[in-house]
């Protein structure tokens, strides 16, 4: 199993929205790292959902339901999405503060790449913001 970090402004669309809708596929992504680890992504793998821009923060837990396919809001096949599933909402956000101050966390893509949309996680850096959370 892999572990990823997806990013939403909560104003396009929130963890709430994500759990109202119980599944949506993960659209938009116009960066070709970002792409590719769409692409990497297999049914089963666990994401952490993160609230970007207004937030900054991780709010829940989802999972890959169903792999890489073309990204239907374009005919570009440069473009893929993955669909997506909520799993369970941390008991508490975990900000982006808390993350940077952990020394476990030094290195997570999030603090390194902050641009970046779609992002690996190392299990152990899944585990202890998971942990945060609790």
């Amino acid at each position: 199993m892999n572990y990823w970090l997806v990013k939403s402004e909560p104003v396009k669309y929130s963890w709430e929205k994500f759990n109202q809708d119980g599944r949506t596929f993960w659209d938009g992504v116009r960066n070709y790292q970002a792409r590719n680890n769409l692409r990497a992504m297999k049914e089963g793998d666990l994401v952490l959902f993160y609230h970007s821009n207004d937030g900054k923060e991780v709010v829940g837990i989802a999972k890959i339901v169903k792999e890489s396919y073309q990204d239907p809001t374009t005919e570009d096949p440069n473009w893929v999405v993955v669909d997506l599933s909520p799993v369970e909402t941390l008991k508490t956000p975990v900000t982006l503060e808390q993350i940077k101050a952990d020394e476990r966390l030094k290195d997570i893509s999030l603090v390194r790449q902050g641009r970046l949309s779609v992002m690996p996680l190392k299990r152990e850096e899944f585990d202890r913001v998971v942990e945060l959370g609790s």
